[in-house]
């Protein structure tokens, strides 16, 4: 079936971090953990090491926090690891923003009575930042990894996101920045939609969906 024979979507799944918004997320770290005298480089490494586990909610950022200090020789004191959860949430309110495309896309979507879901790996934060971004109001569902226990590409954070939607796959379109996201899509038989926001000239896809530069070039393929 052609895109231009296939029914239009009654849902779309899309994607937080580098589709809807812009995290900065090294300098954030930067600026946390630089006073502490700790390399960011030598800290993202250690970080990333309990990335699965955040990610499926196992362990909060707070207690990655306090996980993550002793490697570099500091002591995780309740006082420390509070304060820097706290600086954590500020520094993600001042650096992190909203794509342009993305009020006006969700707010199409919601006019054109499309059904709309988040569906992120993230962190526990990830969800009161949305909130603080005023983008939950426009959306008709949040699946978030944290709470899900689960991950994309795996199947759960999917089916969890057609649930809350009461939607089947096959009504369905996926918007992400990772083809690998996409690839898990379509495994579940979810029409997936790649963006490459940084890719505008020259991007060249191995794999066979579409691939867009801004959330208005999904619009024509719901």
């Amino acid at each position: 079936m052609t895109q231009a024979s296939q029914p239009r979507a009654r849902a779309c799944l899309i994607d937080v971090y580098d589709t809807i918004l812009v995290s900065r997320f090294e300098p954030r770290m930067e600026a946390l953990v630089t006073p502490l005298g700790i390399p960011v480089a030598d800290w993202l490494v250690e970080w990333d090491k309990l990335r699965e586990d955040r990610d499926r909610g196992r362990v909060t950022i707070a207690a990655s926090l306090a996980r993550t200090l002793p490697a570099f020789g500091i002591e995780p004191t309740p006082d420390l690891v509070a304060h820097l959860a706290r600086r954590d949430v500020e520094f993600s309110r001042a650096s992190v923003r909203l794509c342009d495309d993305t009020i006006p896309f969700l707010r199409q979507l919601r006019s054109d009575g499309v059904l709309s879901a988040l569906v992120s790996n993230c962190a526990d934060t990830t969800r009161a930042q949305l909130e603080y971004m005023g983008v939950i109001p426009l959306v008709d569902a949040v699946v978030l990894s944290c709470e899900v226990g689960s991950m994309k590409p795996y199947p759960e954070m999917y089916s969890t996101a057609l649930d809350e939607l009461g939607v089947a796959a096959v009504d369905a379109v996926f918007v992400d920045d990772q083809p690998t996201f996409c690839v898990g899509a379509e495994a579940m038989g979810i029409r997936p939609i790649q963006i490459a926001r940084d890719s505008s000239q020259g991007y060249v896809s191995q794999w066979n969906f579409p691939v867009v530069h801004s959330l208005f070039d999904v619009l024509s393929l719901l």
